[in-house]
């Protein structure tokens, strides 16, 4: 039997009936959830099986975090100088993760931090997965839940938001290979496709209008960024009752080399399309 097999159905019950958590079964149901999520051995999000499929969220897997919640203590924890007062531990055994976290770096436990990720002094909230080989630069924000793919690079002051609630709600996804510029918002369940360049300054919800302008009419997206685009800010104008103003969108502008790897075309598409990071 998977994980999945053995615990999806007692955490599905106690989300439903919060008086089963007084039973020894639910309660340890919903540990052992968040025990796998900080192990790596399950994830709110999976990626699809085939090339062009969707995600899965799983549901059931954010109701056990919002019951660990409800079940966890407020403790004092001393580090050095530093002190915390919360309900959720920090992660622990990161040697032997094969992780390196830079003080005042945080990874919250519950979190999963692939061997070669690189915290920097940023903070990587419960359920989120971070990518082998991937760097959170300094005052980056991974939210709860968000999904970042391997050799990614989040550059300083980039914030992944967190999507716990409703739990049927898609995390924000951030695919294999991709650079986020300083300074990127990315919320609201948004889906970055691979290998993506997203410059600096750029915010993406799941309302903003992305727009493809390398073609003779602009191609216009909401939700997600195709896989390999080059993103820079723009503006949009608008009709309002007071005249027309300009609003933001993201507007693709290009697309890395099929020709290069990942490090030869970022330094490409920096370079061809002038995208400040």
């Amino acid at each position: 039997m998977t994980l999945e097999d053995t615990l999806s159905a007692p955490v599905t019950a106690a989300f439903a009936d919060r008086n089963l958590l007084r039973d020894g079964d639910h309660r340890r149901a919903v540990e052992a959830t968040v025990a796998a999520l900080d192990r790596g051995e399950l994830r709110v999000a999976s990626p699809p099986s085939v090339e062009g499929g969707a995600w899965t969220t799983h549901a059931w897997v954010k109701e056990a975090i919002l019951l660990f919640f409800a079940l966890q203590q407020m403790e004092t924890t001393k580090i050095g100088p530093f002190e915390f007062h919360d309900k959720i531990p920090l992660k622990r055994d990161l040697a032997a993760a094969g992780v390196r976290v830079v003080p005042p770096g945080v990874a919250r436990y519950g979190s999963f931090l692939e061997r070669g990720v690189i915290l920097m002094p940023g903070y990587v909230n419960i359920g989120a997965r971070v990518g082998a080989g991937t760097m959170v630069d300094t005052w980056a924000t991974v939210g709860s839940c968000a999904q970042i793919g391997s050799d990614c690079h989040l550059a300083g002051g980039v914030g992944i938001g967190g999507v716990l609630e409703p739990a049927s709600a898609q995390p924000v996804i951030v695919e294999d290979g991709v650079f986020v510029g300083s300074r990127v918002v990315i919320v609201e369940g948004m889906h970055v496709g691979r290998e993506a360049v997203i410059g600096a300054g750029v915010v993406l919800t799941s309302s903003t209008t992305i727009l493809d302008v390398t073609g003779a009419q602009p191609v216009e997206y909401k939700g997600r960024v195709p896989a390999r685009s080059v993103v820079i800010p723009g503006t949009r104008a608008k009709k309002f009752p007071a005249g027309e103003f300009g609003v933001p969108c993201a507007l693709i502008i290009g697309q890395r080399s099929a020709s290069t790897d990942r490090k030869v075309s970022l330094n490409a598409a920096l370079r061809d399309f002038g995208v400040p990071v």
